[in-house]
């Protein structure tokens, strides 16, 4: 199952060359560029890990690439995403995100269902890869 969050997530993989140039685009923008991971994509999990800080100083997109491709480094089995913040408003927002990395096996989600009293019905999503193994080594 390939997981869908973010821009371009029903798309196929984004090459080094077309991250660099929608991380220009941002840049160009005045969006400050962050780069985060993590083993746990639940769809409801939007607070990844961050790897560095925040790049909002930085101007120059091949910067941001090399970032990236250290975080491939250090995370290669992980799920890795470029996000782009826009803080004109006077509060961080982000207006852009996209997925840069894939672990290579991507076991998806199952939808529980839990019958409760009163005849109400709950739902709730888990992670085939968090109930397999423990945070940290989920994937590789």
């Amino acid at each position: 199952m390939r997981l869908t969050q973010g821009t371009f997530s029903f798309l196929p993989d984004l090459t080094d060359e077309q991250i660099l140039k929608q991380v220009e685009y941002a840049l160009d923008k005045g969006w400050a560029v962050g780069i985060e991971y993590t083993d746990d994509p639940h769809p409801r999990n939007t607070f990844w890990e961050m790897h560095g800080n925040p790049m909002f100083d930085l101007q120059d997109p091949a910067g941001v690439l090399m970032e990236i491709k250290d975080c491939r480094k250090a995370f290669p089995h992980h799920y890795i995403r470029v996000t782009a913040f826009d803080s004109t408003h006077g509060t961080e927002s982000v207006v852009l995100s996209f997925i840069v990395n894939r672990p290579q096996d991507e076991p998806g989600f199952r939808l529980v269902r839990s019958e409760g009293p009163g005849r109400q019905v709950h739902y709730r999503i888990e992670g085939y890869a968090a109930q397999a193994r423990p945070e940290g080594a989920r994937y590789g």
